[in-house]
């Protein structure tokens, strides 16, 4: 079974030092390193590829500006936001979504597929999950 590899970086310490206790005990779950400093996050997160990043919630409950750029960097990577001060937390990950559109049978339908000047198609999700391409 491969493990779960994780970089724990959120503050205060307390907190860090709680989650580091209940994670670090779990069979499946691999400590990568421990990030005491913010600013050498994404540096570890380069360096090492982990699976997941635990990081602090500010009180607003808005998505911490380092989320962005790692997810667009590394779309396997999920980041679990946590806020002791309020007992809450979020999970952030990056999605895949493909759509589809038909294109003109023709050399100038092809060349504006290629081109990126396919119109966008209107797509309608069903309660099962599946979706039809309008």
């Amino acid at each position: 079974m491969e493990k779960i590899k994780v970089l724990v970086a959120n503050r205060p310490r307390l907190m860090r030092e709680l989650v580091l206790e209940t994670i670090s005990a779990q069979p499946d779950i691999e400590v990568m390193a421990e990030i005491q400093d913010d600013s050498k996050i994404a540096q570890l997160v380069e360096e090492l590829h982990p699976d997941c990043l635990i990081i602090g919630l500010d009180q607003s409950d808005n998505r911490p500006d380092i989320c962005d750029s790692l997810l667009e960097r590394y779309p396997h990577l999920k980041i679990l936001a946590l806020a002791s001060e309020r007992n809450s937390s979020i999970c952030y990950w990056a999605t895949l979504s493909i759509r589809s559109n038909r294109v003109e049978t023709s050399e100038q339908g092809i060349l504006n597929a290629l081109r990126g000047r396919v119109p966008v198609a209107s797509v309608t999700a069903f309660p099962t999950g599946g979706q039809k391409v309008n």
